[in-house]
């Protein structure tokens, strides 16, 4: 008999199940059996809603590109700008999905209209088709690799960081300083302020932008 107690199944739910537990657990640890114990099912009942666990991620990854920012406003700067801030919190808040925003060969709607917004508004501000392409490839590039970075540094805090550049400060044998001493000046630095990822970001951020808007005007 059906448990009438239970929420009816269907394809968002199952989503946005599978999608808590990979932020909780990781994407390895997310298997249909498990989603299926968490839900209340049994197996076979995920499979009316996503034909496997490829199909899953397709749909776990488009719910991520449904909370980036589009880019809009009367500036190509800032609009490229606050579209790449809220794809950074997005990673960052769904770290598993770094590595496949790009890879899933059947994108959701979501994910198709997150690159067409990105590539309109740089194509309406008056950029080349080619010119397109590269200032979005670059900016995503950035915004990936300080994702990935971010995702496996052993701080979450810009005082946890200087607490970690303090010990490895400390771990550096006295006879080997004079080997090393402008990255032993940096860590001594880092290990009184802090390593702020925020600022870090919106300055490496500006200056791609910067380096854009001075080439293609």
């Amino acid at each position: 008999m059906p448990d009438a107690t239970r929420p009816r199944l269907t394809r968002d739910s199952v989503l946005r199940r599978a999608l808590e537990r990979a932020d909780t657990a990781g994407l390895d640890a997310l298997t249909m059996r498990s989603l299926a114990s968490e839900l209340g099912v049994v197996p076979m009942a995920l499979y009316k809603h996503v034909a496997n666990k490829d199909e899953l991620v397709d749909g776990m990854v488009d719910l991520v590109w449904a909370e980036v920012e589009p880019p809009t406003g009367a500036g190509w700067r800032e609009a490229m700008r606050a579209r790449a801030v809220s794809l950074r919190a997005a990673l960052r808040r769904h770290p598993w999905a770094v590595g496949l925003m790009e890879s899933r060969m059947r994108p959701g709607l979501a994910n198709l209209a997150a690159h067409d917004a990105m590539m309109g508004c740089l194509r309406e501000a008056g950029f080349p088709l080619r010119t397109t392409v590269h200032v979005t490839s670059v900016l995503d590039a950035y915004v990936y690799g300080f994702a990935l970075q971010e995702k496996t540094l052993p701080f979450d805090s810009p005082e946890e960081s200087g607490a970690v550049a303090a010990e490895k400060e400390q771990s550096v044998p006295a006879e080997l300083a004079p080997r090393f001493p402008y990255l032993l000046e940096v860590v001594a630095q880092l290990a009184e302020a802090g390593y702020d990822y925020d600022e870090e970001f919106a300055t490496g951020l500006d200056l791609i932008l910067d380096g854009v808007e001075r080439r293609w005007p």
